[in-house]
């Protein structure tokens, strides 16, 4: 039996029946978590349900089992970057990386920490710039929570042609191991957000 109150991130969703949603949430306790929201496909919840936003969920079910019922209520929305190419690349990446790579319930505190602080960079920094090393950051920690060790690469964050080069050594690892399993072409996101990244260089 799950009854549980938290914060957690949208990461991914998808619909299900008439109306409703399946939704993935990032939390900092219990990790990736799935639920059932009812309703999720409606006018109000749709704005609540955008990957990157911040939400207080409520999940309940009566066996291990089961799928859990959730109600989200929104804390921070990302609705406002979807307009902008390159910020809902990053934001869409990001959420979709950690929905499709990390296993369910498995406590990930660091991540959780490390996703909120690159989401909001990526929605207050001035340019991608600004938060360009704080992705590779993150693809790094990923990695190594997974137990993939990379090399420890910092580049510094204003030497722009590094930081990508280092986007694109994580890409590789990436794919040989933190995706080497899961059957979703996931990367075709990666490869939006690159390309749109070195239009910037």
């Amino acid at each position: 039996m799950l009854h549980l109150s938290t914060p957690a991130i949208v990461c991914a969703t998808r619909a299900h029946g008439e109306t409703g949603v399946i939704v993935r949430l990032m939390t900092e306790a219990h990790g990736l978590l799935g639920g059932y929201v009812a309703g999720g496909r409606g006018r109000n919840l749709r704005p609540v349900l955008i990957p990157g936003n911040v939400v207080e969920a409520e999940l309940s079910s009566r066996s291990d089992s089961q799928l859990p019922s959730a109600r989200l209520e929104l804390v921070t929305s990302r609705g406002p970057w979807l307009g902008e190419p390159l910020a809902s690349a990053a934001i869409g990446w990001a959420t979709t990386l950690t929905a499709t790579s990390l296993p369910e319930r498995h406590a990930y505190p660091a991540l959780w920490q490390a996703l909120g602080a690159l989401l909001d960079a990526i929605c207050h920094a001035p340019s991608a710039r600004g938060w360009a090393a704080a992705l590779a950051g993150y693809e790094t920690l990923l990695l190594r929570e997974m137990g993939y060790g990379t090399p420890d690469l910092r580049p510094d964050p204003d030497d722009f042609p590094a930081v990508l080069a280092l986007l694109d050594l994580l890409g590789t690892r990436i794919v040989h191991h933190a995706l080497a399993e899961r059957r979703h072409d996931v990367m075709g996101a990666r490869a939006v957000l690159r390309e749109r990244l070195a239009k910037i260089e």
